[in-house]
């Protein structure tokens, strides 16, 4: 394992005396609200139906607060649905692709189990578009004729579209966007997207299990004048009697949710509309991106896996350590996690070997500038 990286390149360094307070650095779940305790979650829904008048209360609470802190507009309808973000977009293209040919883009591993869908199980023969991990397709070659699926953010590679100038304003398809670690991260252009999903557990830190699904006003068209060829199974059914199920967006979920996991999301919202809403989360999570890339551009060891800033992520920031070898990172991360440094920074198992620091909202700049020299530190350990 020492093999793969120089001996030479070592930088002696000393354990660092302070560590990150919180070294939550997971892409997934990912570290809580600052002040979060158990004890600050609302119990008052806990053993009770989520049918019941403070069930179905605390439920559009929800909704009405992500649509606050997201200026989304009254066009567009959120849905509180099971799965997390994998549940919500294959809900999303079971229902209304197969209207019109399809393009499929990936360049990381969520995105290729997209394409396996649409490829394997719907067998719609979409045109793909792929590029390696840390770079994006060329934006400018999608047939905006067709429905495009893609990534916002790609949390296995690090790599994000620019923003939504590539979507056309006249497209003819839908815009599907997989915008799990996004959502509250970027400003996003709600009128060029037309379906977009996403999980509490990313840049919320709320817990997993549940999905988000977002629908623009011809997304709902779709869903009201198209019947896919295949059957739906119950829990992605989004229309009645030719009709959207409006309930659906109103906190009358398909099935029982966990209240637990809504009161929780309910507390990150609330904090987040606290330090100014999406403004001020995404203002959070470009500073932390910014902290990692000046310790990045102080180590000659340490890379971006996605080169071009402009496509880079600012929340799954995925970096290139030197040399290294899955065995190396496995060693590297599991150094810093005995030490209570870091908790879960090895690179998704899919991609190139390397380290992946999540930036998100929720994490405290003082953290990632705490965490610099205790890469040197693990990285100096394993190549002396």
């Amino acid at each position: 394992m020492t093999d793969t990286v120089g001996a030479s390149t070592a930088v002696l360094a000393a354990k660092p005396d302070t560590k990150p307070a919180r070294p939550h650095f997971s892409s997934g779940p990912c570290a809580k609200p600052p002040g979060w305790t158990p004890q600050a979650l609302s119990t008052e829904s806990m053993g009770r139906s989520h049918r019941s008048k403070i069930g179905k209360a605390r439920l559009q609470y929800c909704i009405d607060l992500m649509r606050e802190l997201l200026k989304l507009p009254d066009t567009h309808r959120i849905g509180i649905v099971p799965g997390s973000d994998t549940g919500a977009y294959e809900m999303a293209m079971w229902t209304m692709l197969g209207a019109r040919p399809v393009t499929a883009m990936a360049w990381e591993s969520f995105g290729e189990g997209w394409v396996t869908d649409a490829v394997k199980q719907l067998k719609l023969d979409p045109t793909i578009l792929r590029a390696d991990y840390g770079h994006v397709p060329d934006l400018n070659a999608v047939d905006w004729s067709n429905d495009v699926l893609f990534t916002w953010n790609g949390t296995t590679s690090g790599a994000r579209v620019p923003n939504g100038d590539w979507i056309a304003e006249d497209r003819e398809g839908l815009s599907f966007a997989d915008a799990t670690s996004a959502v509250f991260a970027y400003d996003l252009p709600w009128d060029k997207i037309d379906v977009a999903t996403f999980s509490w557990q990313k840049v919320l830190g709320g817990e997993g299990a549940h999905g988000v699904l977002i629908l623009g006003p011809r997304a709902v068209e779709r869903l009201e004048t198209y019947t896919p060829e295949w059957p739906l199974p119950k829990v992605f059914r989004l229309v009645s009697k030719g009709k959207l199920a409006e309930g659906v967006f109103k906190g009358e979920t398909i099935n029982t949710p966990s209240m637990l996991a809504v009161e929780d999301a309910i507390f990150a919202l609330e904090w987040g509309k606290s330090i100014g809403g999406a403004e001020g989360m995404i203002a959070r999570s470009d500073a932390n991106a910014a902290a990692l890339d000046a310790i990045v551009q102080a180590r000659p060891w340490l890379g971006h896996l996605a080169p071009d800033p402009a496509t880079r992520s600012t929340t799954s920031v995925c970096l290139t350590v030197e040399g290294a070898d899955e065995a190396f990172i496995k060693a590297f991360a599991g150094l810093l996690e005995k030490e209570g440094a870091a908790f879960d920074i090895a690179g998704y198992r899919d991609a190139p070997p390397g380290l992946r620091i999540w930036c998100g909202a929720t994490v405290d700049t003082a953290d990632i500038e705490a965490l610099g020299p205790w890469l040197d530190w693990a990285y100096a350990e394993l190549t002396a």
